[in-house]
Parts: C-alpha cells; sequence; structure tokens
C-alpha cells in the first residue's frame, strides 16, 4: 500500500488540547508526552549533562541512598548531641526579622520552655536582639517538622546508619493540633512539652537501652505495604514501633508506662519523626559526591524553600514557599494558611511521602484529590528519579520500588516539581495546625542549583 494511502495518525506533541480535539473528530492520534525545559535553563542543560562526571557520579549517588540502612539507636538530650546554646530550626537558615509566624512562635514557646524569658513579649525582644543563636537542623545532622525548633533540653531521636555510619537526629513528635512545631505555644503545649521533658524522654531513653537497635528500613517497607506513605500517614508505621517498644517500656519504666503508652497509641504522627531521622541519614550517605546532579535534602522554613544538591556541598538554593492547596480544618481557610514549612519534605526527598501517595489511598482523605490523583502523582515522580527503592516497595504497582533520588537536570528537562504532601500551620503565630494538604515548590530553587552545577563544571575549583 502506498504511504499517501494509508491511514492517517497524527503524532500530536505538547499540550493536550490539540490531541483532545482531533479525538474528538475520529482522528487517530499518536501523543507524544514532552514539555519544554523550564524557563532560561537550556544553556546549564547543556553544560551539565555534558560533564562525563555526571554518570557515574549519580549511579554512585542513588546506591548509596538505597542501600543506608538506618535503626534507631537511642534518644538523647539534644544539648548531649546536638550545639549547645543554640536553637535549631527547620528549612534554610533564617532570621528572626525575616521569620513567619509558626517559626516565631515556636522560637517564643522554645524559649519560654527553657526559661530564658519570662513571658512572650520578652521572648521575642529577645530573639530580635540575637540573643539566642538560630541554626537550620540540616548543618547540624537533625531535621525537624513543621518550624522544627529544637531547644537545648528537648529530647530527640538518635537513628544510625549501619551501611555507611551515618547518624541524624529529631525531635519526639507532641502530637497534632495545638502544638509547638505548629507555632503553638500556650499553657498546654508548654505542659505537654515538660512532660515529654521528664517523663516520655527518660522512659524512652531506658527503653531504647533495652531493645537494641530497632530496624527502621525493615519498619518502613512493612508499613508501606499497610497503607502509610510515610509523611502525612504514620499509622501502621506508629503501631509497628509501638510494638517494638512495649514490653520493654513496661520493664524500662514501670511506673509511667501507662502514660507513655497511652501517648504514643493516641498519636498516629509518633513514628513520622523517626521516620523523617532515617530519611535524613539516608540521604546524607549520597552527599559530597563530585559532578551528582542529585538533591539530598529538601526543607521550607515558612518564607523560603530550600533544596541542597550532592555535588555542591552544603549550599542552599531557595524560591519562595508557596501556599499549599488543601484541606482546611473548621473554619480555617486558605487566608488562615501560612507558607509551607518543615524538614519532613525529607520523606519525598528519599522516596516516601508524596512520592510514595500510590501506597496510600487513605491518604487522599487528609490532604484532598481522589485515589487517582495518588497514583498519578507517584507515577509521574518516576520520571525526575535516578532510582526505585529496591525495600520500598508499592503494592498497588505491582510491588513497584517508590521511585528516589530526584534529579536537578530531570527537573529541569521535564518541567514536573516533586510533589509534596503536607501539614498546614496558621499564618498567625500561636494559632497552630489549620489544615493539610500538597504544595508545589518553587522552580527558582531548582534552577540556580543547575546554574551552580553548570558553573561547578566550567570551573572544577569551585567545588
Amino acid at each position: 500500500m502506498s504511504p499517501l494511502s494509508a491511514p492517517s495518525n497524527v503524532i500530536t506533541v505538547g499540550a493536550g488540547l490539540l490531541d483532545e480535539a482531533l479525538t474528538a473528530q475520529a482522528v487517530p492520534t499518536t501523543p507524544v508526552d514532552w514539555r519544554p525545559p523550564l524557563p532560561g535553563t537550556a544553556e546549564a542543560l547543556v553544560t551539565v549533562l555534558a560533564d562525563p562526571r555526571r554518570q557515574a557520579a549519580n549511579e554512585l549517588a542513588a546506591r548509596r541512598l538505597t542501600s543506608a540502612r538506618p535503626y534507631l539507636a537511642g534518644v538523647r538530650r539534644a544539648s548531649d548531641v546536638l550545639a549547645d546554646g543554640t536553637f535549631l530550626h527547620a528549612g534554610p537558615p533564617i532570621t528572626w526579622e525575616r521569620a513567619s509566624g509558626p517559626m516565631r512562635g515556636a522560637l517564643i514557646g522554645a524559649m519560654l520552655l527553657e526559661g530564658l524569658a519570662g513571658d512572650e513579649h520578652d521572648a521575642a525582644a529577645k530573639l530580635a536582639a540575637g540573643e539566642i543563636t538560630l541554626r537550620p537542623c540540616h548543618e547540624h545532622g537533625a531535621v525537624g517538622p513543621m518550624a522544627g525548633v529544637v531547644s537545648p533540653s528537648m529530647w530527640v531521636f538518635e537513628v544510625r546508619d549501619e551501611e555507611h555510619g551515618g547518624t541524624a537526629y529529631c525531635s519526639l513528635n507532641e502530637g497534632l493540633g495545638k502544638v509547638l512545631r505548629y507555632g503553638a505555644y500556650g499553657p498546654e503545649v508548654l505542659d505537654r512539652l515538660r512532660w515529654m521533658d521528664t517523663v516520655l524522654g527518660p522512659a524512652l531513653a531506658a527503653t531504647l537501652e533495652r531493645t537494641g537497635p530497632i530496624d527502621l528500613r525493615s519498619l518502613i517497607a512493612q508499613a508501606l505495604q499497610m497503607g502509610d506513605e510515610l509523611h502525612n500517614r504514620n499509622r501502621a508505621a506508629t503501631s509497628l514501633l509501638l510494638r517494638e517498644l512495649a514490653p520493654a517500656v513496661v520493664e524500662a519504666a514501670p511506673s509511667s508506662a501507662a502514660e507513655v503508652l497511652r501517648f504514643i497509641n493516641g498519636n498516629d504522627h509518633f513514628f513520622l519523626n523517626a521516620g523523617m531521622a532515617a530519611a535524613k541519614v539516608s540521604t546524607d550517605a549520597a552527599r559530597d559526591i563530585p559532578g551528582s546532579t542529585m538533591v539530598v535534602a529538601m526543607a521550607r522554613n515558612g518564607t523560603d524553600f530550600g533544596v541542597q544538591v550532592s555535588g555542591l556541598g552544603g549550599r542552599w538554593f531557595t524560591g519562595p514557599a508557596g501556599v499549599p492547596d488543601g484541606l482546611y480544618l473548621g473554619s480555617y481557610g486558605p487566608g488562615d494558611a501560612n507558607p509551607d514549612i518543615g524538614d519532613s519534605t525529607i520523606t519525598e526527598t528519599s522516596g516516601l511521602g508524596g512520592f510514595a501517595m500510590a501506597a496510600s489511598p487513605a491518604i487522599v482523605r487528609f490532604v484532598g484529590g481522589e485515589v487517582a490523583d495518588a497514583v498519578r502523582a507517584t507515577r509521574s515522580m518516576y520520571e525526575i528519579t535516578l532510582a526505585e527503592h529496591p525495600a520500598y516497595q508499592i503494592p498497588g504497582l505491582g510491588f513497584r520500588g517508590t521511585p528516589v533520588g530526584i534529579d536537578v537536570t530531570l527537573v529541569a528537562r521535564t518541567g514536573l516539581l516533586p510533589v509534596v504532601n503536607t501539614g498546614i500551620a496558621g499564618r498567625v503565630a500561636g494559632t497552630g495546625q489549620v489544615g493539610a494538604g500538597l504544595v508545589k515548590p518553587p522552580p527558582e530553587a531548582f534552577t540556580s542549583a543547575l546554574q551552580a552545577l553548570a558553573g561547578a563544571v566550567s570551573d572544577p575549583f569551585d567545588e
């Protein structure tokens, strides 16, 4: 048959409107999924993609991340393992002047908890005067959810990577509602933190001494099979951790065992913080590989969204944090929401959270959307990642490994941004949580990282 007499088939590229219009007219089409690169990135992409180190560096980075074996090794007082006298916070570096409402509220609450201020006004004045040193959690081997404030007297999970030898820390989870990490600092918040200081922390420290290290990689893998995505749904993971801890809690702290176990059992997010430290120690294993374009941290401070890239050391690349789109509690609405905040995007960075939403159909009831949206979100993330996690598997996708290892060049080439599901903090200090939803990172964070990578290729002495 002559090619001119064969049935026509139109190849459609780019926007779907043309394909939809032709299909509506019964014209056969072959759609090609193509998107232009992010604006202004073409020259940098050419330079970085031509870097002869890139492929081997990214293979090594992905292999180190996915081979990490995080174990919950203990519970320690922050002043014993982190910078004493320093207040840690979530996200890239921030000053009091630029801090959002929930960040300010959490810092005020920490000042009151530590006895460093007489009241909230005194605390705010001292923070504004620079009397307290503020540093990002990530720069001290730690992570913190939402505002992520860690002050010296708080207790933290200690997680060690048995494969590569790293260590990471994260505060203990307070529960939901009016809590310090969402910027609340009322009497009930401080009373709970004091109980965590005097009862929960010591009990868990003694418990971990009895149990020995707990394999978090295995626990996370099981929780994914049970419907968690390990960012906004941790019900299964918390239950599994509680099973590991309960007998030893009774033995280690018999006088407080009932209230400790009751607190953990009533807090479905209790595992989140241990899981964040596991994610942090895993991504840290992939740091500082020259030529690698893989993202090793995503974090927000309520004002800025920042990323760090393996081949660029500890440099932050930032853009403005966006306001999440989701479901709101009670009478709260979008006008009450603060821009995105927290280090918990370390879960997405390690292949969990928004990247694993296909494993957690129930998550859509918390962040909004439909089950099909969750599956689409996970599938799309395979387009911007370097690997599939061998241990973290999704039953609904035929036990395919979660997408892991965000590649800055793939983000720029496709225009796809990482999917993040998150809690929503009230923008006014002291409000607490107002909802949960999905948020898009700013493309500027990734394009500026790409430009820096291109500069490192042009001048290797800048590495």
